[in-house]
């Protein structure tokens, strides 16, 4: 009985020792606390515009205790920086500070940060900075730095133009939530070296007519209103599926894309059926690139495609649904990233579901049409030899098994798709990096599309707005060795 008497005690000993522990804090100025980083850093943000959360760890590694008697913003509402420490706000009321925050040993919280900057009153993006403060119950004062670069903008919400407008005259940067619509009777022209940036509900909807008209050197550019970054190597605006892209509906005709570059869309760019006598869309030395959907989709419409990239996308890089589509001089690349249940590079047909629709032509010229895939090129017919279905490849470097009884092919090279030692259709280009999602589709040197453009079929001007030599290039990108001259090198 005694002996069951004595365990019972030195096991309630134990119990109190170890609560005892357990609540004990030290106030030594050797024991402070560790971060799992010293400064949460905002990258670029547009003024006004609520950030994404960012957090990080507090950690006690100390034999004892911490209690910090004060955890506070050191600018106070300076700054818009927002804190929740380990489930409690740094309210305005509380002065953007809280007390008696306390970590015990082996432990952690967690901290979050959010951030909506006051507008700094200047064109160009200002360094804004704070600090979150610790101060410990020994006195010691710790701190993790808080940054970030903001960019007053101009911010329009659920745009509907009923006149003709000119947009990206200003001088700050347009960002637009909700969309853009374009009135039947109205004409949009966005202006050379225009970048319009577009949150995630946001698109361009024509009912009228839209004129996107960069040069060579002043380019335009259509992207997502995240600045910041996924991942490390992964900027937001390397991710697809950022705003929802562009669309022609059936009212609208005799649209002009020059010199644009759209990318990280859902769609890029969709025209719905509409009278095929007249040109809907002129698409000229422009970028089409990472879209969640389609890159350019057309529905029985008269469209023509020159000199323009249209890559990686999770359905096909271009379909064609009947009507009549010129695709001259360009490079169509599927090596879309997130998906391996990718889209063809290329789709023409002469249906859509039930529907008939003819097609009425399908040129593609001196283009290169590649990707992963050993086939990227799908032509699907309807059923019925009466049936409009026109289509030519001439003088293209095509990724598809080799045709050799069709007379609408017309000295076309056939990427060697049983040659295992090529790395699928990577090898035409400068970099096809899926791991960091760069991408850079100028000729590599050994592409087998240097030198061989038709020349009648040739553009005078490649992508870029460089003049093609003597023996052009297939593809929307003329190589030039001189590394001066040359984005390829």
């Amino acid at each position: 009985m005694k002996i069951k008497n004595i365990i019972s005690l030195i096991s309630f000993l134990c119990l109190f020792v170890s609560c005892t522990d357990d609540d004990s804090f030290s106030l030594s100025k050797s024991d402070i606390l560790t971060f799992s980083t010293d400064t949460i850093s905002m990258d670029t943000i547009f003024s006004t515009v609520p950030t994404s959360t960012r957090t990080f760890w507090v950690y006690n590694k100390a034999g004892d205790g911490i209690r910090c008697t004060k955890v506070r913003l050191a600018r106070g509402n300076q700054t818009g920086f927002r804190i929740n420490v380990d489930g409690e706000y740094l309210s305005p009321t509380s002065g953007y500070q809280i007390s008696d925050v306390e970590i015990r040993k082996n432990d952690s919280i967690r901290v979050f940060v959010e951030l909506t900057s006051p507008e700094n009153g200047k064109q160009e993006p200002q360094l804004l900075e704070d600090e979150l403060v610790f101060l410990l119950e020994s006195g010691v004062e710790q701190k993790v730095a808080l940054n970030a670069y903001t960019w007053d903008a101009n911010l329009l919400k659920n745009v509907y133009v009923q006149n003709d407008t000119t947009i990206g005259t200003d001088s700050k940067p347009t960002v637009i939530y909700g969309g853009l619509t374009v009135d039947s009777c109205a004409t949009l022209n966005i202006a050379a070296g225009t970048t319009l940036y577009f949150h995630g509900d946001a698109g361009i909807n024509i009912y009228g007519r839209m004129i996107s008209e960069g040069t060579a050197d002043r380019n335009i550019v259509l992207r997502g209103d995240r600045l910041d970054n996924m991942f490390d190597y992964l900027p937001y605006d390397n991710v697809s599926g950022q705003w929802q892209g562009i669309r022609f509906y059936g009212s609208s005709y005799d649209n002009k894309i020059c010199y644009t570059d759209i990318h990280s869309t859902f769609n890029g760019i969709v025209c719905d059926s509409s009278d095929v006598s007249k040109v809907k869309l002129q698409l000229l030395n422009s970028t089409v690139h990472n879209c969640q959907g389609y890159g350019v989709k057309s529905e029985n419409c008269s469209i023509e495609i020159r000199n323009s990239q249209i890559t990686n996308t999770l359905n096909d890089c271009v379909a064609i649904f009947g009507g009549s589509a010129i695709i001259q001089q360009c490079t169509l690349a599927q090596f879309y990233p997130f998906d391996s249940n990718r889209g063809a590079a290329l789709y023409y047909s002469n249906f859509q579901g039930e529907r008939y629709m003819p097609l009425l032509k399908m040129d593609c010229l001196n283009s290169i049409v590649t990707g992963y895939a050993n086939d990227v090129i799908t032509g699907a017919k309807m059923d019925d030899e009466t049936k409009e279905f026109n289509y030519r490849f001439v003088n293209s470097l095509l990724r598809t098994p080799e045709v050799t009884d069709d007379e609408n092919i017309i000295n076309v090279a056939f990427e060697n798709v049983e040659d295992t030692s090529a790395v699928s259709g990577e090898e035409n280009f400068v970099l096809v990096d899926i791991d960091k999602q760069r991408y850079d589709f100028h000729l590599n040197e050994k592409s087998p599309a240097i030198n061989t453009a038709a020349i009648e079929y040739s553009l005078p001007e490649d992508r870029d707005g460089r003049q093609r030599d003597e023996l052009p290039d297939v593809g929307c990108y003329e190589y030039f060795k001189d590394p001066t001259n040359n984005e390829n090198e």
